[in-house]
C-alpha cells in the first residue's frame, strides 16, 4: 500500500518535532506568530514561499519544505516563438537590417562610405556613440523605464543607418553597439512590466549581435531570460537558462553573470551548497573579467562595486537567512554610488526586507523611508516584487510606531507599483 504524501503542514510539524523545537521556539526563529504557524501546521492557513524558505533554513531542510508548496502557474504568457524586433508586434525586417545596418559587415564593405569619413575617422564616431550609450544607461538609473524606451529605439535605428555609410570595421562596431542598446531596452521593458517586450528586445539584440559577428550575446540572452523566470518564481527554469551560458568558450564576464544567475535560481529552490558554489565561481570569473576589460560597454550592472558580494546578500534572503542577508546588504548598499538611484532602490528594498524578516522592523522602516521617494521616481516592476513582500512583512508589526510612520507612504508606493509578477 502506497504511503500518502505529507502536506506542507504535516512535514513542517514532523521536522519541527524532530529538531526538538516547540512551535513557540520555531515561531521565534522565523519571526512569525505562534498562531500563524499553528494554522499552517494544521492546514487551515496556506504557507507563503517566504515562510517556506524561512522554515527550510531554520530546520535545515534544504528546500524540502518549499518543494511541497503547490506549483504556481506561469505568469506573463508563453514565450514568443521565433525572433522579433522590439516592442511592436511585427518581426524584424531582416532585409532592412542587412541593408542599412549590417550589409557593410556581412558583405565586406559593400556600402559606400560617407564622403570625407575614413574608417579611422569613423572610429571617433564609434567612441562618441559608445559614450552616448553610457549616458543612456546612467539616465536609466533615474527615469521611469517607459519614458526611456522610445529614445533607445531611435538610437538603434540611427546606429544601423550610420553603419550603412561607413567602413567595415566601424560598421561592425556600430551594429554591435546597437545590439547592446537592444539588450538594455529589454531590461528597461522588464522594468516597465512588459515581459513580452523584454523577450522581443532581447531577441533583437541577439540578431544584431550575430550580424556584427558577435555570437556571445546569444548566450548572455539566456542569462537575461533567467532573470525573467527568477521573478516568476521558477527556480529550476532559472538555473537551466543560466546553465546554457556556462561554456568555457564564452568570455569570463558572461560566464560570471551566468554563475550569479544560477546562484539566484539555486537560492530560490533553497539549495544552499549549490548556491554558494555558484557564487564562488561568479566571484572568480568576474574578477578575471575586470582584469580583461577592453573599453567596450559592459554587460550587466555597472553600478555595483562587487556584484558577487551583493548577489550573495540577495541569495541569502531567498535561502531563508535574513539576518545574514541584512549584514551583507548593509555593507554593500553603502558602497553604491549616490547617482545610481535604480540600483539603490533595487538592493535597498531587499535590504529593508531582510531586516523586516530578521525581526528588526524599526531598521526596515528606516531603510524603506529613505527609499520610497526613489522607488516612486524610477518606476520598476521588479523592485515592486520585493516592495510588496516588504509591505506584507511589515504589516505584522502594525502596532509599532515606526511602521505607523512609514505606512501611508508605503501604501502609496505599493499602489503605484504595478507588476506582472506575484510577490
Amino acid at each position: 500500500m502506497l504511503q500518502r504524501s505529507r502536506t506542507f503542514g504535516e512535514e513542517l510539524r514532523r521536522r519541527r518535532i524532530e529538531a526538538g523545537l516547540t512551535i513557540v521556539e520555531l515561531a521565534a526563529r522565523v519571526h512569525y506568530s505562534k498562531g500563524q504557524l499553528s494554522k499552517v501546521e494544521t492546514g487551515s492557513k496556506r504557507p507563503s514561499p517566504q515562510l517556506a524558505r524561512l522554515c527550510d533554513a531554520a530546520l535545515g531542510a534544504d528546500g524540502a519544505l518549499e518543494a511541497l508548496l503547490p506549483e504556481r502557474s506561469p505568469r506573463g504568457g508563453a514565450r514568443p516563438e521565433g525572433v522579433h524586433a522590439g516592442p511592436g508586434d511585427a518581426p524584424l525586417d531582416r532585409r532592412r537590417l542587412l541593408g542599412v545596418g549590417a550589409a557593410s559587415v556581412l558583405a565586406l564593405g559593400a556600402a559606400a562610405p560617407v564622403p570625407g569619413r575614413t574608417d579611422d575617422g569613423g572610429t571617433t564616431l564609434l567612441d562618441v556613440s559608445r559614450a552616448l550609450f553610457g549616458h543612456y544607461r546612467r539616465l536609466g538609473q533615474s527615469v521611469p523605464p517607459a519614458a526611456l524606451l522610445p529614445a533607445l529605439e531611435e538610437q538603434i535605428r540611427l546606429l544601423q543607418h550610420l553603419a550603412g555609410g561607413t567602413g567595415r570595421r566601424t560598421a561592425q562596431g556600430l551594429v554591435a553597439l546597437s545590439a547592446r542598446y537592444a539588450e538594455f531596452a529589454g531590461w528597461m521593458a522588464q522594468e516597465a512590466g512588459d515581459e513580452r517586450g523584454a523577450l522581443r528586445w532581447t531577441d533583437q539584440a541577439v540578431e544584431l549581435a550575430a550580424a556584427s559577428g558577435d555570437r556571445h550575446l546569444a548566450s548572455y540572452a539566456l542569462v537575461r531570460r533567467g532573470l525573467i523566470t527568477y521573478y516568476r518564481g521558477e527556480a529550476s527554469e532559472t538555473v537551466a537558462f543560466a546553465e546554457g551560458a556556462r561554456s568555457g568558450a564564452l568570455p569570463p564576464r558572461i560566464r560570471g553573470l551566468a554563475a550569479q544567475r544560477r546562484a539566484q535560481g539555486h537560492a530560490l529552490a533553497g539549495a544552499y551548497d549549490p548556491c554558494m558554489r555558484a557564487l564562488d565561481e561568479a566571484r572568480e570569473l568576474l574578477a578575471r573579467a575586470a582584469a580583461e576589460e577592453d573599453g567596450a560597454p559592459l554587460l550587466g550592472t555597472t553600478h555595483v562595486p562587487d556584484p558577487a558580494a551583493m548577489t550573495a546578500g540577495w541569495c541569502l534572503l531567498d535561502l531563508g537567512r535574513p539576518a545574514e542577508a541584512a549584514e551583507v546588504l548593509d555593507r554593500e548598499c553603502r558602497r553604491l554610488p549616490a547617482e545610481a538611484l535604480r540600483t539603490q532602490a533595487r538592493y535597498g528594498v531587499r535590504r529593508a526586507l531582510a531586516h523586516a524578516l530578521a525581526g528588526n522592523p524599526e531598521e526596515a522602516c528606516d531603510v524603506a523611508d529613505r527609499l520610497l521617494t526613489t522607488t516612486d521616481l524610477v518606476g520598476s516592476a521588479t523592485i515592486a516584487v520585493d516592495l510588496r513582500r516588504l509591505g506584507r512583512t511589515l504589516s505584522r508589526y502594525a502596532h509599532r510606531p515606526a511602521y505607523r510612520a512609514v505606512a501611508p507612504r508605503l501604501t502609496g508606493a505599493l499602489a503605484a507599483a504595478g507588476t506582472p509578477y506575484a510577490g
